[in-house]
């Protein structure tokens, strides 16, 4: 018989063979066979990997997601546990990333996840495991941390990396990061509650103003009760009347008179009594509750300052503050037109002010809606001056009428000559820009000698009163005393 020769079922019981023959027959069946089903096993195993693509990464940043994290985390702790070592599980968040999506855009804010993803990978080891949990949301399993000391020191290379200004778009943008920590076994061998703990820490960490990391520690659990509870009490503040509104003058540092009044937002709560708005603002900026209470604020101060107007005969400008994502509404300009309307107090008596973040965020987009609001007559005031980052160049194409120099720089110009060295910088550039010049929390006289000294056009402050409510505040306008005094609220 011929070596080699390709046999049929039927040449297996009919024709003599040898046990060679047989053996290289069977094997050009299946390696026949085999070619045949190849391409059908090797779609199965792409089939197979794509779906555990799919469900084990994310789609945006090819990291691992949350379930992924979750078992590599498990075999962490596992492995932790047989060699007594340490698990740490980082959460990190991008501060302030909605503002990003609504002036940028959401593909910009898309390329902005991306950049981010990408500088953490390139911040741990390759044992090291970095998820995408949800939109702005990152963790990382870090698996070779022998002290906690090891841990605070990555911490501080990933603020200093993601703090680095990213080219998105064709736009600089600089986003700052929030993260929490929990160890193991320090705070507990469970995965899910490591998980939980690590967020809290970043929660805890983003309310104190982002920026930087905290380790988790069982106080915070109270703190998020207490933050849990403040957001229900707050959801029903404005229907039950606790809000109040407290004012603080504005005075003329050449003739010492009331020139206007800024409009403080105080919540009298029936438990808690006076909520601290350090507290219950950020609260009301996260939920969007600041929208309705923002309007209510505005449409209050306004009434209030033409019923000061009428009595008084006086053109007292109010200001009122508008936050972040009360800027970013897009009836903002409609809102207000309305309620100077409803009000009827003359727009060239109110004042807005916005902090540079909020106008910083989308420069030509600010430009447009404070131009709008300039047309109606409204005057607009650049709050917390000097402790922000933005570019002097974009600053003076802004159409603004006052800078407010912050606090935090006044409390320490008597006492520091960078912080003083600063103050005069800023009322000069004021002066060259043709603008008014405000300075915050002024309390002593020796402050307030500097200030005029350095030709700063106003002050506010308690050396000149504290904040008052309306009642008080009316008292005060009608004694009509210059400076210096301080009139302190009794009640």
């Amino acid at each position: 018989m011929r070596q080699g020769m390709n046999l049929g079922a039927d040449d297996y019981i009919t024709k003599p063979f040898t046990s060679k023959e047989l053996i290289e027959a069977i094997s050009a069946r299946l390696e026949k066979q085999a070619t045949t089903i190849q391409p059908y096993l090797d779609r199965m195993k792409e089939a197979a990997e794509s779906l555990s693509k799919v469900a084990y990464h994310d789609p945006l940043t090819n990291l691992p997601n949350r379930i992924w994290l979750r078992h590599q985390l498990q075999e962490a702790i596992k492995q932790a546990k047989e060699k007594q070592g340490l698990v740490a599980i980082v959460c990190l968040n991008m501060d302030r990333f909605r503002e990003i999506n609504v002036s940028l855009g959401y593909a910009t804010g898309d390329l902005a996840i991306q950049a981010v993803a990408e500088r953490l990978s390139q911040c741990v080891g390759p044992q090291d495991t970095v998820a995408r949990l949800s939109g702005d949301e990152f963790s990382i399993v870090l698996t070779q941390m022998v002290l906690k000391e090891n841990v605070e020191a990555l911490a501080e290379v990933i603020l200093e990396t993601l703090a680095e200004p990213y080219e998105l778009s064709s736009r600089k943008v600089s986003i700052q990061t929030s993260i929490g920590i929990s160890l193991y076994p320090d705070h507990n061998s469970n995965p899910d509650q490591l998980l939980i703990h690590a967020d809290t820490a970043r929660r805890w960490c983003r309310q104190q103003g982002g920026g930087s990391y905290e380790f988790y520690s069982p106080q915070m659990d109270a703190q998020k009760e207490e933050r849990r509870l403040l957001e229900i009490d707050l959801g029903t503040a404005l229907e039950k009347s606790e809000f109040e509104l407290y004012y603080q003058p504005q005075v003329d540092i050449m003739t010492g008179q009331i020139v206007g009044m800024e409009a403080l937002l105080r919540w009298c709560h029936p438990q808690r009594e006076i909520v601290s708005p350090e507290r219950f603002i950020p609260v009301a900026e996260e939920t969007g509750l600041i929208i309705s209470i923002g309007e209510w604020v505005l449409q209050r101060a306004c009434a209030q300052a033409q019923t000061w107007q009428k009595s008084s005969g006086r053109p007292l400008q109010v200001s009122v503050n508008l936050s972040a994502r009360q800027f970013q509404q897009e009836n903002l300009v409609e809102t207000v037109a309305l309620v100077l309307s409803e009000t009827g107090l003359d727009p060239q008596l109110l004042a807005l002010e916005l902090t540079e973040t909020s106008v910083m965020s989308d420069v030509n987009a600010s430009i447009s809606i404070l131009q709008e609001l300039k047309g109606m007559g409204i005057k607009i005031s650049l709050d917390d001056f000097g402790t922000g980052y933005s570019s002097l160049n974009y600053l003076k194409s802004l159409p603004i009428d006052t800078l407010k120099i912050d606090r935090s720089l006044i409390s320490q110009v008597t006492s520091n000559d960078q912080d003083a060295a600063i103050a005069k910088a800023i009322i000069a550039m004021a002066h060259s820009w043709q603008l008014k010049v405000i300075a915050e929390g002024v309390e002593t006289a020796a402050q307030l000698a500097f200030l005029c000294q350095e030709g700063c056009h106003g002050i506010q402050g308690d050396f000149y009163s504290t904040p008052l409510p309306a009642a008080k505040f009316t008292q005060l306008l009608a004694a009509n005393k210059p400076l210096p005094l301080r009139f302190q609220d009794e009640e």
